[in-house]
């Protein structure tokens, strides 16, 4: 297939302003040119695209950040910048894609547009849902296609999918790692991580309460996008808890990251897949997660970590006490099995094949 892959407008591809959905391109990406499809990538001016996905067009648009839907208000109406990088995207996409002999587009970005754009667009648009329900708007449109075509709707997990109305039983593509990347820790130290965007909606200062009640270090990887919270949460436990480690690209990250006794995973809300969670286990580091959303269906309790009650931090902390008990290998050998980037490549294969079948001619 020629696919053409279209990028958050959130932030350029490398700048970690997309979160889960630049590493979950770049792992697609790479596993379908490894299948022998032909990729063109279309995200912000400035991007850049490794060298596994080296092969892959890049086409880039210049324009505003999109405002992201996780940091809107429930009820908030759509908002576009006039210059934003949504619409130009868009506009690229309708005018361009036919012509240049794609057979889909695969829009991995949580914006309205897209959705809104799919029954008439001139070329099959597949989304690939990257969240869970946080806005109404988003909700009536997921809605609106599924009733119309449920085939161009895949979802992370579950847990997400369950979020959305939905007529019939949702795909399912989990997601997928370039396992090469992440080396395996047998020996830990004495040391908690926890990674993600520092925003409220992440949880920090639960896990930042849990090491402190444990006597540990946290290691914090991510990009501080509320600075006043992440002020906030460093003066709510003792001096010298927190270690701020950045954000951090794969290949320093893992370094890191398998260095930990545990990662501490804590969304305040339905999380669609977990990316650090499988990068944790992929290094050998078990997960003690809350029992919700996305993680809650990663972590098997025993085999690569532990779950607890949301929002339970004397749980949490007691959960993370007892980590000792899990086999690391047994971590790595999960995702070797659930969430390879062959696996990911092989499961959204099927399902676009499968839509443009159930699409016919056109």
């Amino acid at each position: 297939m020629r696919i053409l892959v279209v990028s958050t407008p959130v932030g350029a591809l490398g700048s970690g302003r997309g979160g889960g959905v630049e590493l979950t391109l770049v792992s697609l990406v790479a596993g379908l040119l490894e299948r022998g499809h032909r990729l063109t990538v279309l995200a912000a001016e400035g991007s850049e695209l490794p060298p596994a996905c080296a092969t892959a067009a890049l086409w880039t648009c210049s324009g505003s950040s999109q405002p992201s839907a996780q940091h809107q208000e429930r009820d908030a109406p759509i908002t576009m910048p006039a210059d934003g990088l949504l619409p130009r995207f868009w506009r690229r996409v309708l005018a361009e894609a036919p012509a240049a002999g794609f057979d889909a587009a695969l829009n991995l970005a949580y914006d309205w547009l897209p959705f809104w754009l799919t029954p008439t667009a001139p070329l099959p648009i597949f989304h690939l849902v990257s969240m869970g329900s946080v806005s109404r708007a988003m909700d009536a449109v997921i809605a609106e296609i599924a009733a119309w075509d449920q085939h161009r709707l895949a979802f992370h997990t579950q847990a997400q999918a369950a979020d959305f109305a939905l007529p019939a039983a949702p795909v399912l593509v989990g997601n997928g790692f370039d396992l090469s990347a992440y080396g395996f820790c047998a020996e830990p130290e004495a040391l908690l991580g926890w990674a993600g965007r520092v925003a409220p909606e992440k949880g920090l200062e639960d896990a930042a309460a849990a090491a402190a009640q444990l006597g540990l270090p946290l290691a914090v990887w991510g990009l501080v996008e509320d600075e006043a919270y992440a002020a906030a949460v460093e003066a709510s436990v003792p001096a010298g808890t927190l270690q701020w480690r950045g954000f951090l690209p794969t290949a320093q990250l893992q370094a890191e990251l398998g260095c930990c006794r545990a990662l501490l995973n804590t969304p305040k809300w339905n999380e669609a897949y977990g990316n650090v969670v499988v990068e944790a286990m992929a290094c050998g580091v078990p997960v003690v997660a809350y029992r919700r959303g996305g993680p809650g269906e990663l972590v098997q309790p025993g085999v690569n970590g532990l779950l607890v009650e949301p929002d339970n931090v004397v749980a949490l902390a007691a959960a993370a006490a007892e980590v000792g008990a899990i086999d690391r290998r047994a971590c790595r050998q999960w995702v070797e099995a659930h969430a390879s980037r062959a696996v990911l490549a092989e499961r959204v294969e099927a399902w676009l094949l499968q839509g443009l079948v159930a699409a016919g001619p056109g």
